[in-house]
């Protein structure tokens, strides 16, 4: 078993050169080519990406835990395959599009400045999670729990309140026509 704790990895393509294995603990990937890696098993515990590319990742039984990613592309990141034993992430202007976080316990995560286009959101538990400034054009919601989330700079969502638990939910009243559109109603 490999394990690599407080190692820095820089400017790395470890698609073409090396495959991640075992358990990376207080580790930082920085610039690093992940794309279409497999990752399933692996363990990332108190890790950062940043400026990383993890498109298309294939993440059966992967663990993140307190694991930070900023600046990253992520077009198909499927998490919904992962572990979900003590998963905790936030992202930081991801690029996170036609992404899956299906049916995942998501409380207080944050999604600050990210494009989250075709994303499935469904049966997810996104209680207390800050969504600050993120593009949700096409997302899925469906029966997701946004329980006290903050929403109130997010845009382009369409949210239908009678399939999905809103309470406490911080909204602006410019992205107001995202939670009526599906009644029909017209807001000039």
């Amino acid at each position: 078993m490999d394990y690599h704790f407080e190692e820095k990895f820089e400017q790395i393509n470890f698609s073409e050169n090396l495959n991640l294995v075992s358990e990376y603990e207080n580790c930082q990937f920085i610039n690093c080519d992940l794309n279409n890696l497999d990752l399933n098993d692996v363990k990332f515990i108190n890790c950062e990406f940043i400026e990383c590319n993890l498109s298309n990742t294939k993440l059966i039984n992967t663990s993140f835990q307190q694991v930070e990613f900023k600046n990253c592309k992520m077009i198909g990141f499927n998490l919904e395959e992962c572990n979900q034993f003590g998963l905790n992430v936030n992202f930081n202007q991801c690029i996170l599009n036609d992404s899956s976080f299906y049916q995942l316990p998501l409380k207080k995560s944050k999604f600050i400045e990210c494009s989250l286009q075709n994303v499935d959101f469904s049966y997810t538990d996104l209680s207390n999670s800050y969504l600050s400034n993120c593009n949700f054009s096409n997302a899925i919601f469906d029966q997701t729990i946004l329980k006290q989330a903050n929403l109130k700079t997010s845009y382009n969502f369409r949210i239908n309140s009678n399939e999905n638990q809103l309470k406490g939910a911080i909204f602006s009243k410019d992205n107001l026509i995202g939670l009526v559109e599906h009644l029909g109603i017209k807001i000039e």
